[in-house]
């Protein structure tokens, strides 16, 4: 299965909508601008095109080289933004270690591109198997989290990342921020309460904001920033040749428990939590603080799908508050 053609939905009764339609894989003639980009950039003649259908904002396809290589390139209608943003991300991940992680080829905007394609990411294809033993992807997500930062700010305990992204189709905003508490209060939890444009949850957030944010990560101890995947569910989950990869990411440097904000998509085992806790213990206050985390993914469903979402992130704020 190829990287991100990956179409099995969040294992959770809270039936999230779909992120991604089934792969059509069929041949397409040549000569399209992501085909001329390839072939300049790699210096290999693309021999065949294959279309693996798409999300809801962005399309999917392979494309095979002259000398065996295969790419994998998605193209959006939308600006190069968020393809800049996970190229970004991608290469953050893979300096950390830990996982299999795509080489990037590139990202922007694509020469002669039509209004419904104007931005891409390309890069490595890689086969994407099951997501194998939960207890070493556990043992590489604690080593990433307690991997030396590439980035100097996050080196000088700075939270955020080198550029915007976005969390699904929702921008992410992540500049630069000396503490956690700042950055995950502005950054995160309001910039969400800002686009949902709701009276009832600006006013629960605010409290919890307010009065019990400052408390429940006084309990976490010393907060230094760890590389975060930021978009941690099924679908982002697999192996390569067995070992544990990931891709599809929302990165950004931040509390390592915020990484569990999409626990509720991601069935992990025990044997996961052991791993995991066996390099990183867990701290005082982590259940409470886990809900916190959630609401922020909670929150942005809500703003993307809207329905029963807002019943979920009610619930949560009143229980934080």
């Amino acid at each position: 299965m190829s990287l991100t053609s990956h179409t099995v939905g969040p294992s959770s009764a809270r039936a999230t909508p779909t992120r991604r339609r089934h792969a059509q894989r069929r041949v397409t003639a040549k000569s399209s601008p992501q085909e001329a980009w390839i072939e300049r950039k790699l210096g290999s003649e693309v021999i065949e095109t294959k279309s693996l259908g798409g999300s809801q904002w962005a399309s999917f396809s392979s494309h095979t080289l002259k000398d065996g290589r295969e790419v994998f390139v998605k193209t959006s209608g939308k600006g190069p933004e968020m393809f800049q943003g996970e190229a970004a991300g991608l290469r953050a991940l893979r300096a950390a270690g830990g996982f299999v992680v795509p080489e990037v080829y590139g990202a922007g905007v694509l020469e002669s591109a039509t209004a419904r394609s104007d931005s891409f990411i390309a890069m490595e294809f890689l086969n994407i198997g099951g997501r194998g033993d939960q207890g070493d992807f556990g043992d590489a997500l604690a080593r990433m989290h307690l991997a030396e930062p590439s980035h100097e700010e996050a080196k000088k305990g700075m939270f955020g990342f080198e550029v915007n992204n976005t969390i699904g189709e929702t921008r992410q905003p992540n500049e630069w921020t000396d503490g956690w508490l700042e950055f995950w209060r502005d950054k995160r939890l309001m910039h969400m309460i800002n686009l949902s444009r709701d009276a009832k949850l600006r006013e629960l957030a605010e409290k919890v904001a307010d009065k019990r944010l400052p408390e429940m990560l006084r309990a976490a101890g010393d907060v230094k920033p760890s590389l975060l995947h930021g978009d941690l569910w099924s679908g982002n989950i697999g192996t390569v040749a067995s070992k544990p990869s990931v891709f599809d990411p929302a990165v950004y440097y931040g509390h390592h428990e915020a990484e569990f904000g999409m626990s509720w998509c991601a069935s992990f085992s025990p044997a996961f939590w052991e791993a995991y806790h066996a390099k990183i213990p867990k701290a005082d206050g982590f259940d409470e603080r886990a809900k916190m985390y959630k609401l922020y993914h909670y929150l942005n469903h809500y703003v993307m799908f809207g329905g029963g979402y807002y019943g979920q992130c009610v619930s949560i704020l009143k229980e934080l508050a």
